[in-house]
């Protein structure tokens, strides 16, 4: 008998230690700092988002210089001594890359491409599947036949507004025959095989090695801009790096 009133002494004992230690745990998940190394780290923003981020976000994700100012270089508006340079991370299929090439590239083209004054480098940055890394194949694959914006601008064009574009084939070899380019059975060769693939990854890998968190993405001098902003704060942003130089 007084075996088992010590057995059930020690269970008592026991219990009573997992209640003080679950007890404390609780504790201490009520008074830990929300912000402390434990918590959870932000989610990082989408392209549905992107278009409202202000002018500054993204400050914290550039590590410059990136600009390449290559002669020659079909992937670029301007000339390679400009004194300002726009760097553009885009994916094809996306809707707010779209926005800005129809609704801001063309007047920041004609206001300080035209006058010597902004050169403009793109970027391939594939974020939305396979038709994305495809597309980016497409783009080069007119580059080489010296077709790469009137391709970008026959794309972005027929894009939708809100969802990402569909972007087949069939698609690209018709924005392909829209932009003019010559040889059709050269660019589908292009388009479907693998020699463009360093490249797109050489871009993709740079815009992730400096923290590019979603498309569109610019860097105005090395000086970050997330969104496919107003064409106000792009001039804005342009004429401050003009004033510096």
């Amino acid at each position: 008998m007084s075996g088992r009133r010590d057995s059930v002494r020690k269970d008592l004992i026991f219990i009573g230690g997992l209640v003080v230690i679950a007890a404390a745990l609780i504790a201490y998940l009520l008074i830990r700092p929300v912000n402390g190394p434990d918590s959870a780290a932000p989610v990082a923003e989408s392209s549905a988002t992107s278009q409202a981020t202000s002018a500054t976000a993204g400050s914290d994700w550039a590590h410059p210089p990136v600009e390449r100012r290559q002669a020659g270089d079909p992937l670029a508006l301007g000339e390679p001594d400009a004194p300002v340079a726009l760097v553009v991370f885009s994916d094809f299929r996306c809707p707010f890359c779209a926005k800005f090439s129809r609704d801001t590239e063309p007047e920041l083209v004609k206001r300080y491409v035209d006058t010597g004054q902004l050169r403009i480098e793109w970027r391939d940055f594939p974020i939305f599947g396979p038709q994305s890394m495809t597309a980016a194949r497409a783009g080069r694959a007119a580059a080489e036949q010296g077709k790469f914006w009137e391709f970008n601008r026959a794309v972005y064009a027929a894009a939708p507004e809100r969802k990402k574009a569909d972007l087949t084939d069939d698609d690209l070899i018709g924005f392909a025959r829209q932009a003019g380019v010559p040889d059709i059975d050269k660019f589908t060769a292009g388009m479907r095989g693998t020699t463009y693939d360093a490249a797109v990854n050489a871009d993709l890998a740079q815009g992730t090695g400096i923290g590019v968190p979603s498309t569109p993405a610019f860097l105005i001098n090395d000086v970050p801009m997330l969104g496919a902003q107003p064409t106000e704060d792009f001039v804005t942003a342009i004429d401050g790096a003009l004033a510096k130089r």
